[in-house]
């Protein structure tokens, strides 16, 4: 069965390419457009990984960690943030919310694939 990715970003070119970049390698893929659609997604699927914008409407993605992180059926669940904000400060905030990683945008397919795999396996 296939390890479940849920991607929050608010841009659906963005998630729709990491659907593209994660299904031919195993995975399966779901998104959500905000922190919000995020949390209920989580709710609704078993996920494996998260990939997580920063900056997002409604709630933004290091609120999103933060309530993952407060929900008990959330935990062991990494999540990646995902940023335009190559910023120590904000990488550092998202870390001490409880992120696992984080990919610079823009990230080449490669990258992701591999952060990806280091933090869940291989999809199948």
């Amino acid at each position: 069965m296939a390890k479940t990715v849920l991607s929050v970003d608010d841009s659906k070119s963005i998630r729709d390419m990491i659907g593209f970049t994660l299904e031919p390698n195993g995975y399966e893929v779901i998104g959500a457009g905000d922190g919000l659609e995020g949390l209920a997604a989580l709710s609704e699927n078993k996920v494996s990984l998260v990939v997580c914008d920063l900056n997002m409407p409604n709630m933004n993605g290091i609120e999103m960690i933060k309530k993952v992180r407060e929900d008990r059926r959330f935990d062991g669940i990494p999540v990646v943030m995902l940023t335009t904000e190559a910023q120590k400060e904000k990488m550092l905030e998202a870390k001490e919310a409880g992120a696992a990683g984080w990919l610079v945008k823009p990230f080449n397919e490669e990258k992701l694939v591999a952060v990806v795999t280091k933090m869940i396996g291989a999809g199948q």
